[in-house]
């Protein structure tokens, strides 16, 4: 695969939560065809135990399972896992849903039924994203807003706003473009790595997201919206 990182000490490892058993091995015999090694479960409450006993570098997870449901799961695991990269890969394809499944703490979304290669580049972005180095040390102010990109701290007014890690990439993206508008294109690209048009509409979600915790309780608002532009964080006045 290009630009794939060197597998020859490490093969990326997935774990696959599919009730459907004939999805389940067609998914796993994709992957494995693909260089990497799957292992799938079907009920959502043995997934915290397979975690326990192997180290996955990104997990995969329908939402209508027998047992723990897979938002359920996926909160389980960010109560435990912070940087684990999630994909929910799901018949649900309403906003609602998809809105949803990000607070629970995924990381992207794919619906039922998909191409086995768009699977691919979305599991591909997301480990990409896992093995970028942090930069060095970065502390970006804008008012009273303070974002540390070393300890992944937020701080408003000194009081610590906690973000899921793709809200923290979405507010570390418009703080480093010092007042600039990025296009919601512009944003989609940094946040997968790939040009999906589907996922221009989630920026407006993780958006809103970050108002509510970044902005809602300040008299002094610092995300903005250039209509027919795209979005900016700045303080105004």
């Amino acid at each position: 695969m290009e630009n794939w990182p060197d597998t020859s000490s490490h093969t990326t490892s997935i774990l696959l939560l599919e009730d459907d058993a004939i999805l389940s091995q067609e998914i796993r015999t994709f992957l494995t065809n693909n260089a990497f090694s799957c292992d799938a479960v079907y009920d959502g409450s043995l997934v915290r135990s397979q975690l326990k006993l192997k180290t996955y570098d990104c997990v995969v997870l329908d939402i209508n399972v027998p047992g723990l449901n897979g938002l359920e799961v996926c909160k389980q695991i960010r109560e435990e896992n912070k940087g684990l990269p999630i994909l929910m890969l799901t018949a649900y394809g309403e906003v609602e849903d998809k809105v949803t499944a990000f607070r629970s703490g995924a990381d992207d979304y794919l619906v039922k039924p998909f191409h086995f290669d768009e699977l691919l580049v979305r599991i591909q972005a997301l480990l990409r994203r896992k093995e970028i180095p942090q930069s060095n040390t970065s502390l970006y102010r804008i008012a009273d807003l303070t974002v540390n990109l070393d300890t992944f701290q937020v701080l408003r007014n000194q009081q610590e706003i906690n973000l899921s890690p793709k809200e923290y990439k979405l507010l570390s993206i418009l703080i480093k473009a010092n007042g600039r508008v990025l296009s919601k294109a512009q944003i989609a690209g940094e946040l997968w790595d790939y040009h999906i048009d589907s996922n221009q509409n989630t920026i407006e979600v993780y958006i809103n997201f970050l108002r509510k915790k970044i902005d809602k309780d300040f008299a002094t608002k610092l995300i903005h919206t250039k209509a027919g532009y795209g979005y900016y964080l700045k303080e105004i006045g």
